[in-house]
């Protein structure tokens, strides 16, 4: 009779949870940013480093949110990432992967993601107070992570095993106040768990997979953000995925200990930490403060990049007080910027927002005034790919990818598309690209090389380069075959074929949406024309 009856109450607690989940849910939905915030994350999150297509993905989740992109290409040329771009200056999203690497891109713009949903609230400060946190924790985990190849993921399963405690101060500020206020009645004993289940129905951590969920979030990132119960493990877990979730618990302790303890203090909080967690956490107390003074010294470079500003003499503000020097490692320093190239990265900066203005508006033509910001951005891009084939190593992906990029952001185009010949059906077919709804414009260019009459098949064969400026121009529209207007709906586009001894071997699509829209001067097309080329000696060097 009591398994009857423990079980009963088991199912009504579980019911009672379902159902305390979906009101907060649909409360969450209707605030007007949740739609937006769930979209950012689940697409950033979407990418894994286990598949082929994902530098292209990640850049072009990244691409379609401009101000993610203008502030991702900012914290990529701050001090903590400059000795990468090898005293030059990174202004390709994937340049900016292939340097800084695909995880850590991935989580530094989910944190940018994050952070930009927590700048415009009433309450900004104690949403900073707790993403602070997580991003120590996160840096914590990807620091006592055992494997380099597990740091990452350490890195994101810390962060969301806070995800809760953010969402419940994002969305329910009334709710979070009482729960705050319960944290410190000695029934509670701090268990912010019982708090939370006191005032909303159900834990933090509930609340935050039931979203995981409704995100689509990956079931490997779901089993990281629930935090392991019970004693720690004598050894490590084999299981990654568990080890996981004890490596984000342990950093979360480390991150709580970091805000809550003084410098003095907080050696001795962290020996205790290095105990409880001993069989996690390599090399003892010892190994526990290195890594903790290392996640603290990126945790200090990285916000300071981000311009995150906290409240002075808060628990955040004390944490983010210039860390002090770590041990040396393999790792180059990361050296400040000089006058001169502060100068050059603020240059593009600016050319960057001139360029890529009009797309706020498909409306909004670029002005004549942004044409030499045009040529800034394209001869940026030339040198990068130069830089980039002077590798030895280089890989043609990545240098095709870094062409359409520079092109998109520079003109400011709706979508780029690189076609290859396809040998048995002779046609051009699209192989990728970047930019708005780009997917479709990839699956639809399909040039027939062999049809009489068709422009596209005639620029390719004869390896003309094509700028149409209006094609709702009658004379202009009646040039243009079938399958294109009716699958595109481009004011102006251009085409650059990419010929290989006198032969079609590629064709590089671009459009904007409005006609007039492509405004370069003869030096930006020129340049255009270089980042053509450069893909066609990218082909001839990598074969």
């Amino acid at each position: 009779m009591p398994l009857v009856s423990d079980s009963l109450t088991s199912t009504s607690s579980g019911a009672r949870r379902d159902a305390a989940l979906e009101f907060l849910l649909r409360r969450m939905r209707h605030r007007s940013d949740f739609p937006a915030l769930s979209e950012s994350v689940a697409r950033i999150l979407k990418t894994t480093d286990s598949e082929d297509d994902s530098l292209a993905d990640l850049t072009g989740e990244i691409l379609e949110d401009v101000a993610l992109t203008h502030k991702l290409l900012r914290l990529v040329n701050s001090a903590q990432f400059m000795h990468l771009g090898q005293g030059g200056t990174i202004s390709t999203v994937s340049r900016a992967v292939s340097l800084v690497g695909f995880n850590t891109v991935r989580n530094v713009a989910l944190s940018l993601v994050l952070l930009d949903h927590m700048e415009d609230k009433a309450h900004a400060q104690q949403l900073k107070q707790e993403f602070v946190k997580g991003l120590m924790a996160g840096s914590v985990a990807g620091e006592i992570a055992p494997a380099s190849r597990e740091s990452e993921g350490a890195f994101i399963g810390a962060l969301f095993q806070n995800l809760g405690r953010m969402l419940v101060t994002f969305y329910f500020r009334e709710e979070d106040a009482e729960i705050r206020a319960l944290l410190v009645d000695p029934a509670f004993e701090g268990d912010e768990d019982a708090a939370s289940l006191q005032v909303l129905g159900l834990a933090n951590e509930d609340l935050a997979l039931g979203v995981a969920q409704a995100w689509g979030l990956p079931e490997s990132l779901q089993r990281a953000m629930r935090k392991p119960a019970g004693a720690a493990p004598a050894r490590a877990p084999d299981d990654a995925g568990e080890r996981l979730r004890w490596i984000g618990a342990a950093a979360n302790e480390v991150a709580t200990a970091a805000m809550a303890f003084t410098p003095a203090e907080l050696p001795t909080e962290l020996a205790r930490i290095a105990r409880k967690y001993g069989s996690i956490v390599s090399g003892g107390t010892d190994g526990l403060i290195e890594a903790a003074t290392r996640a603290h010294r990126k945790l200090v470079a990285l916000t300071d990049a981000m311009q995150l500003q906290v409240v002075a003499g808060s628990p955040a503000a004390r944490l983010l007080q210039s860390a002090p020097p770590v041990p040396q490692d393999n790792a180059p320093p990361p050296t400040l910027l000089t006058p001169a190239e502060a100068r050059t990265v603020e240059e593009k900066r600016v050319a960057y927002a001139q360029a890529r203005s009009a797309r706020a508006d498909a409306t909004t033509l670029p002005s004549r005034d942004a044409v030499p910001a045009v040529s800034t951005m394209l001869a940026a891009g030339v040198q990068e790919i130069v830089d980039a084939m002077s590798d030895p190593d280089f890989r043609l992906d990545d240098v095709l990818r870094r062409v359409l990029d520079t092109m998109y952001r520079a003109l400011g185009f709706r979508q780029v598309v690189l076609c290859l010949r396809d040998a048995k059906t002779d046609e051009m077919r699209g192989r990728f690209g970047v930019g708005e709804n780009h997917q479709h414009a990839v699956q639809a260019l399909k040039v027939p090389l062999d049809t009489a009459g068709d422009l596209f098949a005639a620029i390719c064969r004869k390896g003309g380069d094509l700028l149409m400026a209006d094609t709702s121009d009658p004379q202009s529209r009646g040039k243009l075959p079938d399958w294109y207007l009716k699958s595109f709906n481009a004011g102006a586009f251009v085409l650059l074929p990419l010929m290989h001894k006198g032969r079609p071997l590629g064709l590089i699509y671009a459009d904007h949406a409005s006609a007039g829209g492509i405004v370069m001067d003869e030096k930006g097309f020129a340049l255009l024309r270089t980042l053509r080329n450069q893909a066609v000696m990218a082909f001839r060097q990598a074969s």
